[in-house]
């Protein structure tokens, strides 16, 4: 087992993480207010509070989260709230894996990938480049300043420059905006990323580049 997923499931099934507040994050009431829903994946959903939030507003969604603790909550919570969500245990790495299948309309993973070991970072970009649909939108927040503490889970947490690195060849950077700080750190961040059109082979036969390869699904 993962170190990262040997904390996370100790983490949940021997208190409450105080990362899971279990209220929706106000920057995603902000984003999806006004807005047609679809189709929505929470991506390290933990205990449901955003996915449920998400399904209340009429969207139809799937949440990921590799610890069972924290799945069999959300889906307690998503049927005390009286909505439908599909929650999957799996790792948001290896997305294929899970089953879960696109397109997306709306991406949300709120304080997922900034912990992830980096070593997992390019095929996280990959499986969620592979789900969503030309010109959804992706929203990711995280810290760029980890506890030093991270350095056991080798995760680095994230920024622009990060995001530039692994999401370019499938997704533009849109819009990053400071939320203030978060705990003991100071810079979390919301950034918007929206996913490229698919490239296909042009008439010469050139092989599509990996933003087509990996939205074939």
């Amino acid at each position: 087992m993962r170190l990262d997923s040997l904390f996370y499931r100790l983490s949940y099934r021997y208190g409450s993480p105080r990362w899971d507040t279990g209220e929706p994050r106000a920057e995603l009431k902000e984003l999806v207010e006004g807005r047609p829903p679809g189709r929505a994946l929470d991506l390290g959903c933990g205990t449901g509070t955003n996915a449920v939030f998400l399904a209340k507003q009429g969207w139809e969604v799937v949440g990921v989260d590799f610890v069972p603790e924290a799945v069999e909550a959300a889906r307690k919570r998503a049927l005390a709230s009286g909505v439908s969500v599909s929650f999957v245990v799996g790792d948001v790495a290896q997305l294929r894996r899970t089953g879960v299948v696109g397109p997306f309309d709306l991406v949300v993973d709120v304080g997922c990938y900034h912990a992830l070991p980096e070593s997992l970072r390019d095929a996280y970009e990959a499986g969620v480049a592979s789900v969503s649909g030309p010109g959804s939108d992706f929203y990711l927040s995280g810290i760029s300043n980890p506890p030093a503490t991270w350095r056991l889970l080798h995760a680095k947490g994230v920024d622009a420059a990060e995001l530039h690195l692994r999401f370019d060849a499938d997704f533009v950077l849109s819009d990053e905006r400071p939320l203030g700080p978060i705990g003991r750190a100071s810079h979390f961040v919301l950034y918007h990323l929206v996913r490229k059109p698919v490239v296909l082979a042009d008439a010469r036969g050139d092989s599509p580049g990996r933003a087509g390869l990996d939205s074939s699904g």
